[in-house]
């Protein structure tokens, strides 16, 4: 994994903050793709390309991608595209990080500095776990989910599929939050939150 030349996917604010803990892991990152070429280049990567689709010129060359894109949905598409192809999208888990020895893991996630996963948590393919987040114990969170920094889940949280918690907010044990949700940064969630729902506030209520 970390002698495969490695294809940065977003190279923006979040995929710096991926970057810089791939690096950390003695990844080898050659290349990025974004819209267009970035103007700001922290780590001298070269400009691939502007997106990954049926016509990328690169599908077969023994690359592996990391996922440097917050959006869920932009995510989530391009994820499913290089799965569908068959290509390596390993997780990306800060050394900082604190990750229990019996916590599930999913393909292409990344877990950032300081975050930490409590024991029987389950992460799905492709979510975030941001800076210093905590996952408590038997938590289940979903496919292509974001965990904003500083955000507290309590035990048995289930978390659906695509939803972004928002920085330092709070959710209480046993509350299930459902697909495709947005929760505003610090809110307090102590009931469960319905699919496809906007949620702020202490405690936590639905805006349309």
């Amino acid at each position: 994994m970390y002698n495969r030349e490695t294809v940065v996917v977003g190279y923006s604010g979040h995929a710096w903050v991926l970057a810089e803990a791939a690096i950390c892991l003695g990844m080898r990152l050659i290349y990025y793709i974004d819209f267009k070429q970035a103007e700001k280049n922290p780590y001298n990567l070269t400009y691939l390309a502007s997106d990954i689709d049926d016509n990328f010129q690169e599908w077969n060359s023994g690359y592996q991608y990391v996922l440097g894109i917050g959006d869920n949905q932009a995510r989530f598409r391009i994820a499913s595209m290089l799965e569908e192809r068959s290509q390596l999208m390993p997780a990306i888990i800060h050394p900082d990080a604190s990750v229990a020895q019996n916590a599930e893991i999913g393909a292409g996630i990344f877990i950032a500095r300081n975050a930490a996963v409590n024991p029987l948590a389950s992460i799905g393919d492709y979510t975030i776990l941001n800076t210093s987040s905590v996952v408590e114990h038997e938590c289940k969170i979903g496919c292509a989910s974001h965990i904003g920094p500083g955000t507290v889940l309590g035990g048995n949280v289930y978390v659906g599929d695509r939803t972004f918690i928002g920085a330092n907010s709070v959710v209480k044990q046993g509350v299930t939050i459902g697909d495709d949700v947005i929760i505003g940064a610090g809110s307090v969630i102590i009931r469960d939150v319905s699919s496809g729902t906007r949620i702020v506030g202490n405690p936590g209520r639905e805006i349309k």
